[in-house]
């Protein structure tokens, strides 16, 4: 765990001014979280926010900007059901993983611009980088514009 003296990940939160929202239920039959060793893994999260999904594809009528968007608001999810799993944001070491899917038209070329929405959040909160994979689909679950799988590296183990 981080220090008393530390700029933790909840302290940075404040600092950014973000409030999380309430975490996300599971669509069907799964968990949203499961923690192994050192390691906390997330299902997908959507860019939902109080119930309503950011839909649409990339280069169609969603805009680079509210796709950037929707993946923070996805990362903002994520943070929230891994809060919920730990009780604190502050047993989260770093990202090791994020795995953006993005409903895009078929030429769509700015993933990794899309995925920075996430990306950037997460640097803001967490000192070391994460690894990243960035890719389009066709359909994504409740025809959302994103959806972001997260692995956490936790503070020892719990």
């Amino acid at each position: 765990m981080p220090g008393s003296g530390e700029r933790t990940p909840t302290v940075r939160l404040r600092e950014l001014g973000l409030v999380l929202p309430e975490p996300p239920r599971p669509l069907g039959r799964y968990q949203a979280a499961v923690q192994t060793g050192s390691l906390l893994v997330l299902s997908g999260m959507l860019p939902l926010r109080e119930g309503v999904v950011t839909a649409g594809r990339l280069g169609d009528r969603i805009s680079n900007d509210a796709g950037r968007a929707a993946a923070r608001l996805a990362a903002l999810n994520a943070l929230a059901v891994a809060q919920a799993t730990l009780g604190t944001l502050d047993r989260i070491r770093r990202v090791v993983r994020a795995t953006v899917s993005m409903a895009t038209v078929s030429d769509f070329v700015d993933h990794a611009a899309i995925a920075d929405g996430a990306s950037d959040l997460f640097a803001s909160l967490f000192d070391e980088g994460h690894t990243r994979l960035a890719l389009g689909a066709y359909t994504l679950p409740l025809g959302a514009t994103i959806e972001l799988e997260v692995i956490f590296e936790l503070h020892g183990e719990g």
